[in-house]
């Protein structure tokens, strides 16, 4: 079965509030075989709300509503599920007594206005609401099933779980989503699509969809069956297909970030690293230490921004900053080789460039940035050039550092 949820509230519309209900619903939802195919945001007036209702009872077979269940003249979700409905609201008496008795327990008189909670859709069965004082709704309508539910996430929660799931276990046939992402780095989206379309197109189940992130691309996969083993085979059968031209770009297939796994190629070849950072400001160091366990691999780090501090705590020659300019591919070797010795590393990672938004030039422009990383006998320096703003431009030098380290690693493995 397929579900719709609609956020109902003006404030959803502006920069002020965050619409994290959906999240919730579309967890519990997904994880008893439902699949939720839209979601949608509306304001709190009658036409559009009632239209939104109306186009929802058309395509969907689950529809859940969040808010607009308050008092208040703005709370209109009621009156306008109804309209769409083609019901009438009327009041629940048995509504009225509990509701005059939370009041009183605080020490407070009911206004009159809270009678409005009390309204209720045609047909529709109450849903107790033991944290607030609106009262969820479930209405069935011609195998459709449409839900009420209160805006606050410590009402709405406990209502959907212990008032809502039980029944659509119930209902909903058994359907088991499965779910895998792929993450790779070094390719564009529109390069992996090139890649990977002749593969997914074949395939209805599972779904393909294709997300461009910050410094790498995500390849999500659902599936649906009727248990786990059939639910599972799709990813099995596609995922391997996916891998084998994507090629050692992918670097993960269970959700792992970029320095989960280097830390653990770290620990698998019982290696350790350490880094020197100018541009990136320590966000390297940040991100490897991130991950729990990383005092096994990760011995330390040194941001170094200034001449004086390349030269005196890394021993990059004062000839190299003279001839090549701090930012410079020498550079970067001279602090990966520099922080490896005083280190007494495995490996070490230098990074030097220009992340803007000032200071670049028409030979050295922002987004320039040198990667180098020494080790194994070697020293291998790349040249980036990174789109974006700062804040853009040191996390892609630190994800493309990771990856180049990453990659010496499985090479060393094999």
């Amino acid at each position: 079965m397929n579900a719709e949820i609609i956020a109902i509230g003006s404030e959803l519309l502006t920069p002020l509030r965050t619409d994290t209900n959906s999240l919730f619903l579309t967890e519990q939802l997904n994880r008893i075989g439902v699949d939720v195919v839209f979601k949608t945001v509306v304001g709190d007036e009658k036409t559009r709300l009632t239209a939104t209702v109306s186009l929802a009872l058309q395509r969907s077979e689950i529809i859940l509503t969040i808010g607009g269940l308050g008092p208040t003249g703005d709370d209109l979700t009621r009156e306008c599920v109804a309209a769409a409905l083609g019901r009438p609201l009327r009041r629940d008496e048995a509504l009225v007594g509990p509701m005059e008795a939370r009041f009183r327990a605080r020490g407070l008189r009911m206004p009159e206005i809270n009678l409005r909670q009390t309204m209720v859709i045609e047909g529709a069965t109450v849903l107790p609401n033991r944290n607030g004082t609106a009262p969820g709704l479930w209405i069935e309508e011609q195998g459709k099933i449409i839900i009420l539910l209160p805006g606050p996430p410590r009402e709405l929660c406990p209502l959907f779980e212990h008032g809502c799931l039980p029944r659509l276990r119930e209902r909903v046939p058994p359907t088991v989503i499965r779910t895998r992402e792929l993450r790779l780095t070094g390719l564009t989206e529109s390069a992996t699509e090139e890649r990977i379309a002749p593969l997914y197109t074949r395939y209805k189940n599972p779904v393909t969809t294709i997300l461009a992130t910050l410094g790498e691309i995500q390849i999500h996969l659902k599936s649906f069956g009727k248990d786990e083993a059939e639910a599972q085979a799709p990813l099995d059968e596609l995922s391997p297909q996916l891998e084998k031209v994507l090629g050692k770009h992918v670097f993960s297939t269970r959700s792992e970030s970029m320095e989960e796994v280097a830390g653990n190629c770290l620990l698998r070849n019982k290696a350790t690293v350490a880094v020197a950072e100018s541009c990136t400001g320590g966000l390297l160091a940040q991100r490897l230490t991130s991950v729990s366990g990383s005092s096994a691999y990760f011995l330390g780090g040194v941001v170094c921004y200034s001449n004086a501090v390349k030269m005196d705590w890394l021993d990059v020659p004062a000839e190299v900053l003279g001839t090549h300019g701090a930012v410079s591919a020498a550079v970067a070797q001279a602090l990966a080789e520099g922080i490896r010795q005083r280190a007494k590393s495995t490996f070490g990672m230098g990074i030097t460039g220009i992340a803007g938004p000032t200071g670049g030039t028409s030979e050295k422009p922002v987004g320039l940035v040198y990667l180098a990383l020494a080790g194994g006998g070697q020293t291998q320096v790349h040249e980036r050039r990174y789109p974006g703003e700062r804040k853009a431009i040191r996390w892609q030098a630190t994800q493309s550092a990771l990856d180049i380290l990453r990659r010496v690693l499985m090479e060393e493995e094999r």
